[in-house]
Parts: C-alpha cells; sequence; structure tokens
C-alpha cells in the first residue's frame, strides 16, 4: 500500500490513560462508603458547588424562563429529530417466537432496564445535545426511571438551556454533579435515586473512567474516550470544507484526534496549509483546544486509490467518518468501520452532534471494529424463554441426558433422565453417552 503520511500524530488517544485510574478509583470507594455526604464534599471540591444536588421543579421552571425562545425551538427541532429516529430503531427490535420442533416454541421478548443514568457535560462546552441524546433515547426505549447528571458552575448551576432540555426530554430527575462524584451517584443510587442499571454519556477521561471502572456492577454504553473524526476526500472535494471539518471537531478538546485520508496529493497539501490558519480564527479558548488536539494527534494520509482508504480507515475504526468524494453509494457498500457515517459535503458531523437525529453518542479507541454506538437497543435487555408439550421434550431430553454424560455433568443428565420417567412411564431410553458395544 501507497500510504504516505505529510502529517503523523506524535500521540494516541489512549495517551495518559494510567494517570487517573488510581484517582478515580479512590474517588469512587470513598463515595460508596460515604453515600450522599460525600458526593456533595466533592461537588464542593471539584465543582466548587454547595446548593441543591437533587435540582427542584421550581429550579428548572425558572431556568426554562431563562432561555430564548428562538434557542427552545431549535432544541426542540433536535429533539424531534432525535425522538423520530428512536422510534423507528425501536420498531425494528421485535419481540419473537418459533417452534424449534412441533410442541417446543421459544421465543425472545425485549425488556426495557429499570433505571439509567445520563451523564451531560456542562464543564468547558454546555452540551444540550447530549441532554438531547441520550435522555430521549432512554425513554423512548421505555426505560422507567432515567436520573441525569451535569456539572454545575459555581454559584450558578446547572446551565438554564440543560436543565431545560433534560426536563423536555422526560428526565425523572436531575442531579447537580459533574464528573467521578456524578456518575458514582447514579451508579450507587444516591439522593434518592434508584441504582442506575446503565450509565451512558460522553465525558472527559474522569467519567470515561469511572464508566470502565463500574462496568459489571452496571452497564454502560461504551469505553468511551475523545472524540475523534476521519475525513476521506478525493479531487472533488472542496478543501476548504475538508479543512472546517477537521478543525470542527478538533475543537472538542486538546486530546481530540482528527486525521484526513486524501485520494488527492494537491488536496491534503491544501488542507494542511489550511487547518493552522482557520484555528487562528476561533476564539482563544476553542483555539487553544483545536491547536493542541491538531499538533499532537491530526493526521494527513495520502492514499493511491479508494480500496486503500477504506483499508485504512477501517484500520482505525473512527468515531465519526466522513466522505466527501465521488460515488457514495459505494463507500457506504464498502466502509465496515465506524461509528457514525456522514455521506457528501451535505452533510457533517457537527449535524450529527447537535439536531439531524441519528444518536452522537458512538465508540472511539478502535471500538467501532466491535460496536456501534448509543440507541434505544442499548437501554434494552433481550432475553429468551422456552416451553414445550411432554411429547416434544422427549427428543430434547434425550440429546440432553447423553450429552450431560458426555461432559461429565450427571446431575444435568439426571434432570432429563427423571422427566423421561415421569412422562413416558415403562419406556425405555438408551440415555448412555457411550456406544452400544
Amino acid at each position: 500500500m501507497a500510504l504516505l503520511y505529510l502529517k503523523k500524530a506524535p500521540k494516541t488517544s489512549a495517551t495518559g490513560e494510567q494517570d487517573v485510574r488510581e484517582t478515580v478509583q479512590g474517588i469512587l470507594d470513598e463515595i460508596e462508603a460515604g453515600g450522599d455526604a460525600k458526593a456533595q464534599e466533592y461537588a464542593a471540591k471539584f465543582d466548587k458547588w454547595d446548593g441543591e444536588i437533587l435540582v427542584s421543579a421550581e429550579t428548572i421552571a425558572a431556568a426554562a424562563e431563562q432561555v430564548p425562545q428562538k434557542l427552545k425551538d431549535d432544541i426542540r427541532f433536535s429533539y424531534d429529530n432525535v425522538r423520530r429516529f428512536a422510534e423507528v430503531q425501536k420498531a425494528t427490535i421485535q419481540d419473537t417466537e418459533f417452534e424449534i420442533i412441533p410442541g417446543l416454541i421459544a421465543g425472545q421478548k425485549q425488556i426495557p432496564m429499570q433505571a439509567a443514568g445520563c451523564y451531560v457535560p456542562g464543564g468547558r462546552y454546555s452540551h444540550v445535545a447530549s441532554a438531547i441524546m441520550t435522555v430521549t433515547t432512554a425513554k423512548v426505549a421505555g426505560v422507567g426511571h432515567v436520573t441525569a447528571c451535569s456539572p454545575p458552575r459555581p454559584g450558578v448551576g446547572i446551565n438554564p438551556a440543560i436543565l431545560y432540555t433534560l426536563d423536555l426530554c422526560g428526565a425523572d430527575a436531575v442531579l447537580s454533579l459533574g464528573g467521578v462524584q456524578g456518575i458514582a451517584a447514579m451508579a450507587f443510587g444516591l439522593f434518592g435515586q434508584p441504582e442506575a442499571n446503565i450509565l451512558v454519556g460522553p465525558g472527559n477521561q474522569f467519567v470515561a473512567e469511572a464508566k470502565r471502572i463500574l462496568y459489571g456492577k452496571v452497564g454502560i454504553d461504551m469505553f468511551a474516550g475523545p472524540t475523534e473524526s476521519m475525513v476521506i476526500a478525493d479531487a472533488t472535494a472542496d478543501p476548504e470544507i475538508v479543512a472546517w471539518d477537521l478543525v470542527g471537531q478538533a475543537e472538542h478538546g486538546y486530546n481530540s484526534p482528527v486525521w484526513l485520508i486524501s485520494l488527492d496529493h494537491a488536496l491534503a497539501e491544501k488542507v494542511l496549509e489550511r487547518v493552522p490558519e482557520l484555528i487562528d480564527t476561533l476564539p482563544s479558548f476553542n483555539a487553544d483546544n483545536a491547536k493542541a488536539a491538531w499538533r499532537d494527534y491530526g493526521e494527513i494520509m495520502v492514499v493511491d486509490s479508494r480500496e486503500e482508504a477504506v483499508e485504512v480507515s477501517d484500520n482505525y475504526a473512527s468515531e465519526h467518518l466522513q466522505v466527501q468524494a465521488e460515488d457514495l453509494d459505494w463507500w457506504l457498500d464498502n466502509l465496515a468501520n465506524y461509528g457514525s457515517l456522514f455521506l457528501g459535503e451535505e452533510t457533517t458531523v457537527a449535524f450529527g452532534d447537535k439536531a439531524a437525529g441519528p444518536n452522537h453518542v458512538l465508540p472511539t479507541k478502535g471500538a467501532a471494529k466491535y460496536s456501534g454506538g448509543l440507541f434505544v437497543g442499548k437501554y434494552m435487555k433481550t432475553v429468551t424463554w422456552q416451553r414445550s408439550t411432554r411429547e416434544a421434550s422427549m427428543s430434547v431430553a434425550e440429546a440432553t441426558a447423553r450429552i450431560s454424560r458426555l461432559e461429565g455433568m450427571e446431575a444435568h443428565a439426571r434432570t432429563a433422565d427423571v422427566r423421561l420417567a415421569k412422562y413416558f412411564p415403562g419406556q425405555n431410553f438408551d440415555l448412555s453417552a457411550a456406544e452400544d458395544s
């Protein structure tokens, strides 16, 4: 493969992970032992917040009054799109039953989880869209109780637009907690809320590590790292748009990888020149994040063919994957590893992040090789059941007894034996695993 790097990243998304692990484990242990009081201590320490933790209905109502109507309309537009897409997804997940052999019926049933915990970032940026993506999808799935948490700002509390959105989307309770303490409160059922069966939502490396440690005690949406985006572009792509799409995702944070696979060397050169220039036009805080991300995690690669582009892309398995190239159907048919795919210049990751409909909580760090993103099915359990007539159980019992004895599991075999003896008295069955001599 003729793969040429015009820019190679010195760091990966896994850089520095070990540094936070012990810290997060210690905080979780203390909050599990100390309960509400210890979570409040960490809220005061890290969030600089000593106000109400369980947000009151009065506070939520007051927050709604602070949100301009134009923004409410935009939030409603996004909510409606996400809700409709989730409803269509749910319709594809069906209860089924099937008669395997005459008299033996088996099936599967979809059961929503009883309680979910949704984390909504509110530190660097106020992620209204994350409130929509996580809570709306849980409620469409049929989750009984949704607790959401978001970092309060000192002396202010949770961003009013986030509170308005959480209420619109159907959150049953909202906690003014950020970081590890927020995740812990939802997992351990603090402040009068039920223990979450699943924890979902994006967050910084401390939030991600808390979810990773708690996985097993509770379910999680995925092992998430910093957000990442890849663009595949050919000579027909607009280098200005490609460059802005890379910068737009680098803005997320200092450790957010952005990658370009170009089938055209001249396009790659233009983008390489343009990205730093565009970053410099951003407000200083956004520019600092994007500049660090581009310096340490940004890459530009040039390949000779679209088949090579697919191979490189599938190896990276990017969270977000944009294609700005000819023959979009070919790319849809051939690309395999990505969290969400954006086909053509007319759509972009930001559309998916904010308002298009498909969920923006997506796998990172190569997890798209084995997992998709958050959807209604993540909040549901697919369980199986079976029932049988006595006549149908005969052949199943015979096979079960013989297989169990082959495996050396005699008690298993006898649960079949006893049924055969009861249901078919006087009949002789060959229940030995050995061949007749």
